[in-house]
């Protein structure tokens, strides 16, 4: 007879074997990266690679998560873990400062990653989305590290909202403005699923390696078109509306969808300029749907209206889609033809995974820390925020339908949760990276499958069941 309280699966998951399965994943997830550094770095500066990846994940601390010395901690020695800072740091610091490698080889790496994205979208005969925006690192105690600039403060922003029956605060006539570095990013991924870092770039307006927003961006695209063509439809917000960006996008011969503002003019079908918002006005919406709010899951009207329109900077004829959800309007400008109501609700439903840019954003900044490096030289800081990105690639790959297995033995592990909103959740990034460091901090893992460990480690390899001594590549 089964005993009244016993709840335990009659197969639970050995936490070593799990913590080790994981480390084996992200070796294998890292190993075309780590091959190229072996070609140009000493051996000792890619295992420190390695494992600072493996302490930025374990580190969780907004404030303090990319301080060196906080890192060095958790770099391992011949004898374990570090029992002091100094000679992780020193190490972590030797890697930064070599000239011998660059943020461009993070870069390719990215690359190559949502290449496979584009490849296997395309093999489905899928929609293949690029999603563009840009957001700033607030760096405001800075005043001597190199290559920061002036950039608007989107806290400052935030904090100073007027919230009814609470706090009531003037709008401001001009954005607060603090001291920072630009930041731009793309994403890979299709209408559902899961999304891929494309590029991210981080730059300034002021130094020796001073450039502008327009600049930055052109260079992004050219890399776009020059990796993937016509293939993707590039999905823009409102800060890309403009005569001569759209006057580049045609130069490229690119598919793309902005949302646009209210105030520009257009010609519509009767040769007409007037503004956008005056496009169409009066006119009864062509279609409707419930569409599900991305970030509550709760469903919400939605209705569409759609008409050719024309631009001064612009040879072709673009379309119009007006979108019409809770009481706000969006005006979404594209050059792929519109016929039909189905070819409409793709240019909606493409603009709406738009959010998942934001959502990247949030997490660098919030869960990873990536405002708070403390290093000074412009190529050393690079080189740190790519590892970063590096990691959150590496969170967005075990998002991967094969590896739910291994996501759902994490979570159970280490962040286990009960109730209902948690367990459906797609995209548990957060509880993600909470389970992996309490997961390693209790059970450490052991690296050494692509290069030679030390007798330490091989003795330690030896004594898990899961492993044997033939799975350690010699070299």
């Amino acid at each position: 007879m089964q005993p009244k309280y016993d709840i335990l699966q009659e197969k639970e998951q050995d936490p070593q074997q799990v913590s080790q399965q994981l480390a084996q994943e992200l070796e294998k997830f890292l190993s075309p990266l780590l091959l190229v550094l072996d070609t140009i770095l000493d051996k000792r500066l890619v295992r420190t690679f390695l494992h600072c990846c493996v302490a930025i994940l374990r580190f969780r601390n907004q404030k303090q998560g990319l301080l060196l010395s906080e890192l060095g901690s958790y770099l391992p020695t011949r004898e374990g873990c570090s029992s002091s800072a100094p000679a992780g740091t020193k190490r972590i610091s030797n890697l930064l400062r070599s000239v011998k490698w660059s943020f461009f080889s993070l870069d390719r790496f990215l690359l190559q990653e949502a290449d496979k994205q584009v490849k296997d979208l395309c093999s489905q005969k899928k929609d293949v989305l690029c999603i563009w925006d840009g957001s700033v690192i607030e760096k405001p105690e800075s005043n001597h590290i190199e290559g920061l600039c002036s950039v608007p403060s989107s806290k400052a922003k935030r904090l100073s909202r007027t919230k009814k029956g609470l706090v009531f605060n003037l709008p401001a006539k001009k954005a607060v403005t603090v001291t920072g570095m630009h930041w731009t990013a793309l994403l890979i991924g299709g209408m559902q699923g899961t999304v891929k870092v494309a590029m991210a770039s981080w730059w300034s307006t002021k130094g020796e390696e001073a450039t502008t927003t327009r600049k930055k961006e052109e260079e992004l695209l050219r890399a776009c078109v020059r990796q993937w063509g016509d293939t993707l439809l590039h999905i823009f917000d409102r800060g890309y509306a403009s005569g001569p960006w759209i006057k580049l996008l045609q130069t490229f011969r690119i598919h793309f969808v902005i949302r646009w503002k209210k105030s520009h003019f257009f010609r519509n079908e009767k040769g007409e300029e007037k503004k956008l918002w005056q496009i169409g006005q009066g006119k009864k919406y062509l279609d409707h749907k419930e569409i599900y709010d991305g970030s509550t899951g709760e469903k919400m009207p939605c209705d569409v209206w759609w008409a050719p329109i024309w631009h001064k900077h612009y040879e072709y004829q673009l379309f119009l889609v007006r979108v019409r959800v809770r009481k706000k309007v969006w005006y979404l400008v594209t050059n792929d033809p519109i016929r039909k109501k189905e070819q409409a609700w793709r240019i909606v439903f493409a603009y709406k995974r738009r959010w998942q840019i934001e959502v990247s954003f949030r997490y660098g900044k919030c869960e990873l820390g990536m405002e708070s490096p403390r290093v000074w030289s412009l190529e050393n800081r690079l080189k740190l925020l790519g590892m970063v990105t590096i990691v959150y690639a590496f969170l967005l790959h075990l998002l991967k339908p094969q590896y739910q297995y291994l996501l759902k033995a994490v979570l159970l592990l280490k962040c286990h949760r009960t109730g209902k909103r948690c367990q459906n959740i797609p995209t548990p990034l957060y509880r993600l990276r909470w389970a992996i460091s309490r997961l390693w901090d209790d059970y450490h893992p052991l690296l050494g499958c692509l290069f030679p460990p030390n007798l330490h480690t091989i003795q330690a390899l030896a004594s898990i069941g899961s492993w044997t001594l033939s799975s350690v590549n010699p070299g």
